[in-house]
């Protein structure tokens, strides 16, 4: 584990205050062998504290986010204190600010001051809302963000409370958006750009995860309710199926797998009925369905299960424990799960997932102790950038994209990058459009053009140009190549072998382009034993090991979301590509990206995998409670299903707690200061904190409880979100026009340069609609050359009918 020239290795990043956000954005750069330098007070980082704990007393959670890293201790009454901080961060490349979270007893330093001195310097200044906006200033905790980004309200019971998942979430999703934010700052610097100033909301870092539902809220309207634990809108079944051994993650989308399914359970009487062939048909029925399907699937165990399907293709996976993955040898062979030395303890956690093949991440490391330094240190080095860049340039410009992905996943990594300002190319086919477009292809979906108005696809596809190719075919496969010729990205997240067995492979393309950064985003990883399998990312979060820590002890796994895995293997792909951009652009060298999405979801599981490995720690589930805050739990509002998280994270907040819901004795009792106090009365607190929010609307509960610095955060619909007053305020969303669906809001990305988001300079591109602009502007094609394409069905921009895809084979073959 000692550290050598890797990619980053060039980079100082200096972090200072406390926040998981700004602490996981900074270990991205130590994966890679960045110099990172955590700045603590004498007392360490309020997170060294946070449980789950090792047997030693040790936060598994702080050493996740912070292995590999120094620590700097720095005492705030110490004389020169302020100097001495200024001076580490005028040495440094990266400054990773969380002091707008915690400010960790940070001494002052005039930053502006610094950045006059240092124009090169990059600065990212993480923050729960912004710095604007009537959310500024609330005092918040993982779960109540989560709450109010739309996250909480449709999971669990149907008749509540919603069940909210442990904490780690934000600060995961944040962490990635703020390392895509620093680094594309160094790509820019590569190519001549200077320092930038970066801010970021873990709040909207949050709605990565809600975007599609909130689109679907936009096209649908007031359609969705919280229908039970492991049910969600819009299909079905996606869930957590009960077997003889273990349990199984089941999710059905395309009609083909609906009847494998049942096929493969012996259930013909379903798989035949008309009026269950959509998963949203089969939503309306699902209660009848279950009772045929679920003691069914428990005559094999979920192994058996998985064995079987796999030959059908149909995407179900084992739900696993955390013992599970800790025997899991390919997790370790992979670099999945990593040693990690914490003290005299040794244990594992997650690694990084972001698997470069050429310059690999770090496998493990050492926690810092308080006040360690490691790695090589440095006196002077020649520091990264030399100027502010222009406000007006972003960061990505001149990069081109080219894009073959579908669904949410790989179009959130490609569209991120768009956003950025690189020239993204999505590549169709008229024969096998996007997927996200609709899986319905019957000639009335079609004739009527139904796949140019899904919302869904228009919010994952901005910014970028569209053609279509169909790459079965020697044309279309010769005009792909000549394209991929002169990128500097390939993204695919087809399965393993689609695009090689297509002529596309990387083996094929880096010849083509040395300096080529291609990423497979498959669903297990390129040499794995389960690489053939097809997955969602409802299946990512079910074989992750996360459900087995939501949720009460009594509880089945949990899961937490439609299709969790999606939105987070696009922004770790996000991450990984612009790494390999970095290496690409200093070296000349390219290289293949080998993305496993179920090992994207493992960091979530992270705390609890540490612990179970060093001790064998039987695992905790608190449900809606908390292993460090009490009281915590999700509560009742008046009015239908409305609903409030509510948190006291220390004694101060407790003592304001009481004092709001009309208990004076309790906030004056010293006998309920301490968190342990307080969990003995757990129950009580809770029907106190119940009766009060009973009489009062979410919105006014909540408006109390933060006037008095009380964390907490309406539990909102994703349809909320649309006309959510803090979003509003900060222009997050923002109003495309695009053909077939006229005016539509698109969210902003969560990190901005200035007071603004970037705009969005194109609506989602419809079916081919840049062939012309591409194929004969960029390559060259003649008129004459196009239309011998369109008649051969090559390009086009009509989508073709099932009925028509073998007479196009046929022509194209006379």
């Amino acid at each position: 584990m000692e550290p050598s020239m890797e990619v980053l290795s060039h980079l100082r990043v200096v972090e200072i205050g406390s926040s998981a956000a700004t602490s996981y954005c900074a270990r991205l750069f130590a994966d890679f062998g960045a110099d990172v330098r955590k700045v603590e007070p004498p007392l360490g980082d309020a997170l060294r504290r946070s449980p789950p704990l090792t047997p030693s007393g040790r936060s598994a959670w702080f050493a996740f986010l912070n292995f590999n890293k120094s620590s700097i201790v720095i005492d705030p009454t110490a004389p020169q204190a302020s100097r001495r901080l200024t001076a580490l961060i005028e040495d440094c490349d990266i400054l990773i600010d969380g002091r707008d979270v915690d400010v960790a007893d940070c001494p002052f330093i005039d930053l502006a001051a610094v950045r006059q001195r240092r124009p090169g310097l990059i600065c990212l200044q993480g923050s729960w809302f912004g710095r604007n906006g009537p959310y500024a200033g609330f005092a918040a905790t993982d779960s109540t963000v989560r709450a109010l980004a739309g996250l909480v309200r449709l999971v669990g019971p149907a008749e509540g409370p919603p069940m909210h998942a442990p904490d780690f979430q934000t600060g995961i999703l944040a962490g990635l958006w703020g390392f895509i934010a620093a680094a594309s700052s160094v790509v820019a610097q590569t190519q001549g750009g200077g320092g930038r100033s970066w801010s970021l909301s873990i709040f909207e870092s949050s709605l990565a995860l809600s975007e599609y539902l909130m689109s679907e809220a936009f096209a649908c309207g007031d359609v969705m309710r919280r229908i039970g634990t492991n049910r969600f809108w819009p299909g079905s079944p996606v869930g957590i199926y009960e077997t003889r051994k273990g349990w199984l993650g089941v999710t059905l989308i395309t009609p083909a797998q609906w009847r494998a399914f049942c096929d493969m359970l012996g259930v013909s009487e379903l798989r035949d009925e008309s009026a269950w062939i959509t998963g949203e048909d089969r939503l309306k029925h699902l209660e009848q369905i279950e009772r045929v399907l679920m003691p069914r699937l428990k005559a094999r165990t979920a192994q058996e299960w998985f064995a079987e399907g796999r030959k059908r293709r149909i995407p179900i996976v084992p739900v696993p424990e955390i013992s599970d993955l800790l025997q899991d040898t390919e997790k370790k062979v992979r670099g999945a799960i990593v040693p990690v030395l914490f003290g005299e303890e040794e244990g594992l956690t997650v690694g990084s997932v972001q698997r470069l093949t050429l310059t690999p991440p770090r496998r493990g490391g050492k926690v810092p102790a308080l006040g360690e330094r490691q790695g090589v240190q440095n006196a002077r080095r020649n520091l990264v950038g030399s100027a502010s860049a222009p406000q007006s340039w972003q960061p990505l410009q001149g990069i081109r994209v080219i894009d073959f992905s579908m669904g949410w996943a790989g179009p959130l990594c490609t569209r991120t990058l768009a956003d950025l300002g690189a020239d993204v190319i999505k590549i169709e086919a008229i024969q096998y459009p996007d997927w996200w477009r609709g899986v319905d292809r019957r000639p009335a979906y079609i004739d009527a053009q139904m796949y140019e108005k899904t919302v869904r696809f228009c919010i994952m596809n901005r910014n970028k140009r569209g053609i279509t190719l169909d790459l079965s075919r020697p044309q279309g496969l010769a005009l792909a190549k000549r394209l991929v010729a002169g990128a500097d990205i390939v993204v695919d997240n087809y399965s393993v072998d689609v695009l090689p067995k297509l002529g596309l492979g990387y083996d094929v393309l880096r010849t083509l382009n040395p300096r080529l950064v291609m990423m497979s985003m498959s669903a297990f990883g390129a040499n794995s034993v389960n690489r053939d399998c097809r997955a969602y990312g409802s299946t990512l979060e079910q074989g992750s090991g996360l459900p087995s820590v939501i949720g009460n002890s009594d509880d089945p796994p949990g899961m937490s979301h439609i299709a969790f895995g999606d939105a987070v293997g696009g922004l770790n792909g996000c991450v990984a590509v612009l790494v390999a951009l970095i290496h690409a652009r200093t070296t000349g060298q390219g290289q293949f990206i080998d993305l496993a999405q179920i090992e994207c979801m493992m960091p979530f599981a992270a705390p609890w995998i540490t612990v179970h490995s060093i001790g064998g720690t039987p695992l905790k589930r608190y449900g809606n409670r908390h292993p460090q805050f009490v009281p915590h739990g999700c509560f009742r509002c008046a009015g239908e299903d409305n609903w409030i998280m509510v948190a006291a994270t220390n004694e101060d907040m407790w003592q304001r707690l009481a004092l709001v819901i009309g208990r004076p004795d309790w906030a004056a009792d010293p006998s309920l200061k301490s968190e342990q106090a307080r969990r003995g009365i757990e129950d009580v607190l809770e029907r106190v904190i119940e009766a009060w929010t009973l009489t009062r609307d979410a919105d006014q509960a909540m408006s109390e409880l933060q006037a008095a610095g009380v964390a907490a955060g309406v539990a909102r619909l994703p349809i909320e979100l649309l006309k959510d007053r803090h979003l509003r305020s900060r222009a997050f969303l923002q109003e495309v026009e695009r053909a077939f669906i006229g005016w539509h809001p698109q969210p902003s990305l969560p990190i901005r340069e200035g007071s603004e988001p970037y705009p969005i300079r194109a609506a989602a591109p419809t079916l081919g609609q840049h062939n012309r602009e591409i194929l004969s502007g960029f390559l060259g094609l003649t008129d004459a050359e196009m239309a011998q394409l369109v008649r051969e069905g090559i390009i086009g921009t009509a989508m073709l009918p099932e009925g028509e895809l073998a007479t196009t084979r046929k022509v194209s073959s006379d």
